[in-house]
């Protein structure tokens, strides 16, 4: 028979990845609604960013102000993990060159005979 102590310690645990799991789904949902545009990664990619993004935001925050009780559940959580997923969002699409284009003259680098608003125009009924 198992240890009732043992027991209850992964019941604690399987509770706080679950709660993690649901939390970062909803995070992540949220700062893909402030962010739209076409990204990358479907459900797993959201649920990760958004735990990736509630430890960011979170730690920030307590860095400039230790006075917070920070919890996954807690709305002072929910809008720091949301900051911090929308700042890691921007960043991906920032370092993916979702937002910069490389133009010489009014044309776009690298592609001969395409003027930067062409691009621009084609890029953005791709996406739509």
């Amino acid at each position: 028979m198992a240890d009732p102590n043992i027991m209850m310690q992964i019941d604690n645990i399987a509770h706080e990845v679950l709660m993690w799991i649901g939390f970062g789904t909803l995070v992540g949902l949220s700062a893909k609604a402030l962010m739209p545009g076409r990204d990358p990664g479907g459900a797993i990619g959201t649920m990760l960013m958004g735990i990736v993004g509630s430890l960011i935001g979170c730690s920030v925050l307590l860095l400039f102000d230790t006075s917070f009780k920070i919890t996954p559940i807690s709305p002072v959580g929910f809008v720091a993990g949301t900051a911090g997923a929308f700042l890691l969002l921007f960043f991906f699409r920032l370092l993916s060159n979702s937002y910069v284009v490389e133009a010489v003259d009014g044309r776009v680098a690298g592609t001969p005979g395409t003027t930067v608003t062409s691009y621009y125009r084609k890029r953005n009924r791709r996406a739509a």
